[in-house]
């Protein structure tokens, strides 16, 4: 059941909004919504707007908050998010440190999966931003903190680094990692990605880095074929303690 103010979206016709339940009246080239009336309504139901064009209520995935939420800048795309979750193993038992929160779209996919999400963020707005929308994904094992990762503490099976990073932050991550478990590094430039590799090689017992890379296809009455997108984001780093 929908609850007043949760997030939701609704659909039709090739269109999608990101609003909230009991946010009033909505306007849409289709005609205007009333948003009250989702409240106690449940996904899959229809909102009519006043011209009688229907729209498809639907609870929002981690993907539609990449796609929709306040950002404060540039998130991890969903697909080296995907890569981090694959080879650290991130599972219902884990408990995962993550930092340079951003938007906190990479803590939204996490606490989807892990027992309990703690990101750092140093830029007090962006936390105040990830927070939110943290809330408006539901998430009560996400906890957002405002300070520098260097000045965590605790013991943590994965430890996910999106930031300028410098070999203390790999030094630190190294002890605050349980025996077994992950380090996991976004870095979008070379020179990053060697010194991640350089300074986790010795600490840890397995270091491997890999290029994200993916190709969208395209098809038309031509035929089918990659786009002409570029493939290309960025580098992670995944090293095992």
């Amino acid at each position: 059941m929908i609850e007043q103010g949760q997030r939701i979206l609704i659909g039709g016709g090739g269109r999608t909004f990101y609003v909230r339940a009991g946010a009033g009246r909505f306007s849409t080239d289709r005609g205007i919504i009333d948003l009250d009336q989702a409240v106690g309504a449940s996904p899959g139901d229809v909102l009519l707007s006043h011209t009688g064009y229907e729209f498809v209520i639907r609870k929002p995935r981690p993907a539609d908050f990449f796609a929709h939420s306040r950002r404060s800048g540039a998130p991890m795309l969903p697909r080296d998010i995907g890569m981090v979750i694959a080879h650290t193993g991130m599972n219902r038992n884990d408990d995962v440190l993550d930092a340079g929160t951003g938007s906190g779209i990479a803590a939204i996919y996490f606490g989807g999966i892990a027992r309990h999400v703690v990101t750092y963020e140093k830029r007090a707005d962006f936390a105040a931003l990830a927070e939110e929308n943290v809330r408006d994904a539901g998430l009560s094992n996400v906890e957002v903190v405002a300070d520098d990762m260097l000045n965590a503490t605790g013991a943590f099976d994965v430890v996910h680094l999106d930031l300028t990073l410098t070999p203390d932050h790999v030094r630190h991550a190294h002890s605050l990692i349980r025996p077994g478990g992950y380090l996991a590094c976004y870095t979008p430039f070379l020179e990053y990605l060697v010194t991640v590799m350089d300074t986790a090689t010795g600490l840890f017992a397995e270091v491997h880095a890999y290029e994200c890379i993916e190709r969208e296809m395209t098809r038309s009455e031509r035929g089918t074929r990659p786009s002409t997108r570029v493939g290309h984001s960025g580098y992670i780093t995944i090293a095992r303690k």
